[in-house]
C-alpha cells in the first residue's frame, strides 16, 4: 500500500480487523517504528476526532507531527496544471507538495467538497494534487467524496461489537440544518460491502447516494421498515447526489428516536460525530446503553495507527 486514499486501498478489510484489535490492546507495541519520522497533517477544514486521533496514532508509533491549518497559515494554493497565477493563489501544489515531502515522511490531508460542482468534487482535486506531486505516502483524513479512516473505524467497531455471524446493518439518513458531504456514507457503504454483513441503506426519496457506489446494496425509503431486525443503526446526514448538494423536501420524521430503535434487534446506535442532538437523534437514544458513539470515536486512533504503520513498513521494504 503506497497511499491510503479510499477503502479500496485496503487489500483485505476483514484481515485488518484483528490487527486493529491488537493495537487497541497494546497501542505502544510498535513505538519504535516511527522513531525519527514525521507526519505532516494538513487541514483545509476543521476537525476534532480526525485531527487528534491521527496525531495520537502517529505518536503511538513514535512519530513527530507537524500540523498546519492551510486556509489560515499557508499561502493560497493553485491545483490546475498550466494555470496563470495572477489571482489570490500565491503557490502551486507542485512546489508545496515537493517542499512538504522534504520535511515529512508522510502527509495526511483533510479537505471538504464544494457541494456546488459535482464534477470538480469527484475529481478530488486537493487529494489527488498531493498524490501526484508529493514523493511521500498520502493519508486521506477526509476528502470531497470519501472518509476512509472513518469507514475503517466503523468496520472495526461493528466487527468488535457484533453478536451474530452476519449482522444486519442499516445506514440511515437523518435530518440536518445544512447540506453535508456524502464522504462518510460513501466510505461506510464501501466498507460494509467488503465485510460479512447485510447492509441496507435507508434514505428519503431524493437522497440516494451515487448509484455507481451503491451497486446492488438495497435502498429503502421507509425508515421503520428498514430498521426491522437491525443489529446496528448508523445515522448520518448527507445532501443529495442529484441535484448535487441540495436538500430536497422530506416528508415525515426521520430523526432517530426510541420508537424506531425498538423495531430493531436491540441494535447498537452509531454516528461518526459531531452529532446535533434532537435533530439527528434524540437524547434518549444517544444517551442510552445502545449508543456506542464514544467507543466508535475512540477506535479512530487504532484504525489510523494501523494505516500509518502499514505505510511506514511498506516504505522500509
Amino acid at each position: 500500500m503506497n497511499h491510503f486514499l479510499d477503502i479500496s486501498s485496503v487489500d483485505n478489510l476483514q484481515a485488518w480487523m484483528p490487527e486493529i484489535a491488537s493495537l487497541k490492546k497494546e497501542p505502544l507495541q510498535y513505538a519504535a517504528l516511527g522513531k525519527g519520522k514525521t507526519l505532516g497533517m494538513l487541514f483545509f477544514n476543521s476537525s476534532l476526532r480526525t485531527r487528534l486521533s491521527t496525531q495520537k496514532a502517529a505518536q503511538n508509533l513514535g512519530m513527530q507531527t507537524m500540523i498546519m491549518n492551510v486556509q489560515e497559515d499557508a499561502w493560497g494554493l493553485s491545483f490546475e496544471d498550466g494555470v496563470v497565477m495572477n489571482t489570490s493563489s500565491a503557490e502551486h501544489i507542485k512546489e508545496a507538495a515537493a517542499v512538504l515531502s522534504g520535511y515529512c515522511d508522510a502527509l495526511a490531508v483533510r479537505a471538504f467538497p464544494s457541494l456546488t460542482d459535482k464534477a470538480a468534487d469527484m475529481q478530488e482535486r486537493i487529494l489527488n494534487g498531493f498524490k501526484k506531486y508529493a514523493t511521500v505516502p498520502i493519508v486521506n483524513m477526509e476528502s470531497a467524496m470519501g472518509h476512509p479512516l472513518q469507514g475503517l473505524t466503523d468496520a472495526f467497531t461493528i466487527w468488535e461489537q457484533q453478536k451474530t455471524e452476519r449482522p444486519k446493518v442499516v445506514l440511515s439518513w437523518a435530518p440536518h440544518i445544512k447540506p453535508l458531504p456524502q464522504s462518510v456514507p460513501n466510505s461506510f457503504v464501501l466498507a460494509m460491502q467488503a465485510m460479512p454483513v447485510d447492509l441496507v441503506i435507508c434514505n428519503p426519496v431524493g437522497y440516494n447516494l451515487n448509484p455507481d457506489l451503491v451497486g446492488d446494496t438495497p435502498v429503502i425509503h421507509d425508515q421503520e421498515a428498514a430498521f426491522a431486525g437491525a443489529d446496528f443503526v448508523y445515522a448520518k446526514s448527507w445532501s443529495a447526489f442529484e441535484p448535487y448538494g441540495t436538500l430536497p423536501m422530506v416528508k415525515g420524521n426521520w430523526q432517530i428516536d426510541q420508537h424506531k430503535m425498538k423495531l430493531t434487534n436491540q441494535a447498537k446506535f452509531m454516528h461518526c460525530l459531531p452529532v446535533r442532538r434532537n435533530v439527528v437523534v434524540s437524547d434518549a437514544v444517544l444517551d442510552s446503553e445502545a449508543s456506542i458513539v464514544i467507543s466508535q470515536a475512540h477506535n479512530r486512533t487504532y484504525s489510523a495507527q494501523l494505516v500509518i504503520q502499514k505505510l511506514l513498513k511498506h516504505g522500509m521494504e
